[in-house]
């Protein structure tokens, strides 16, 4: 059921943070004595416009609490900047690390919000070398910044996408190492992560990680759960979401009601298996 109102959200998500952390994540705050659950990772993570998104699904069947570490639009560069994100998964039994795009994270040619990771601040003097052209003042996020690049300079914008697969790795790969427990790697995406996916304008979420990427990342977790959501979940769209008319557009990009439980379904047993 979608809800008819022109305010603000009209989803309670009970904002709250844990320990020192600057960021704010989705509550109500879970209690972190004894065992419990830890969550990374973006929009579908943090259940935006979903009133029982997945987490909450695994943390009923495991009971067990489950910290919801998700930010909308997050990059990498969000939990490895965040010290207390990071002792609390370490903390944790389990950690699902859900794979976000390579687009949120700085790099050497341009940088990123420190927590809202989906916002660009500047670029660097590579940038500004290599596209003398462009005038960055005009960008504000960086989806913008890079369709901008590859419809203006698509001969130079694959440096971009190299620069941002190449540091993306490696930021994974230290996010990993800092995670010393238990670890499942999560990709869910409305297509799997091949190589020769087809793709129109910059791609579908996550950006620009491919299957090879997550071969190379698969070593240093305990297990890796892929899920593509069946044709019956996305057909059902913003269906039992819970949003304003002005928050529509942005709900229809969102995974559906349907695509958290089936993610819920297959993480579950995985995550049983592993405590």
């Amino acid at each position: 059921m979608t809800y008819e109102h022109h305010g603000e959200s009209l989803l309670d998500y009970s904002p709250c943070q844990y320990g020192r952390s600057k960021m704010l994540f989705r509550g109500p705050k879970r209690k972190t004595r004894g065992n419990y659950l830890s969550f990374l990772g973006g929009s579908e993570i943090y259940g935006k416009f979903i009133e029982n998104p997945l987490i909450n699904q695994v943390e009923r069947q495991m009971r067990m609490p489950a910290l919801n570490f998700g930010c909308v639009n997050a990059g990498v560069d969000a939990f490895l900047g965040d010290p207390e994100v990071m002792r609390y998964c370490r903390g944790a039994k389990v950690t699902v690390i859900q794979i976000t795009g390579a687009q949120n994270i700085s790099n050497r040619y341009y940088t990123v919000h420190p927590r809202r990771n989906d916002r660009f601040l500047a670029p660097t003097n590579l940038m500004q070398s290599v596209f003398r052209e462009v005038d960055f003042t005009e960008f504000h996020f960086t989806r913008h910044l890079l369709t901008a690049l590859k419809t203006r300079a698509s001969d130079r914008f694959n440096l971009v996408q190299a620069e941002l697969r190449e540091t993306w790795l490696a930021r994974m790969q230290l996010l990993l190492d800092q995670i010393t427990g238990v670890k499942v790697l999560l990709w869910l995406a409305n297509h799997a992560p091949e190589q020769d996916h087809v793709r129109q304008g910059l791609g579908d979420d996550p950006l620009f990680v491919d299957r090879a990427m997550i071969d190379v990342l698969r070593p240093s977790v305990n297990s890796y759960v892929e899920v593509i959501p069946s044709a019956s979940a996305r057909e059902r769209g913003t269906e039992g979401m819970v949003f304003s008319p002005l928050e529509e557009p942005a709900a229809r990009n969102m995974m559906s009601v349907g695509a958290h439980r089936e993610t819920a379904q297959m993480l579950a047993p995985v995550i049983k298996e592993l405590l």
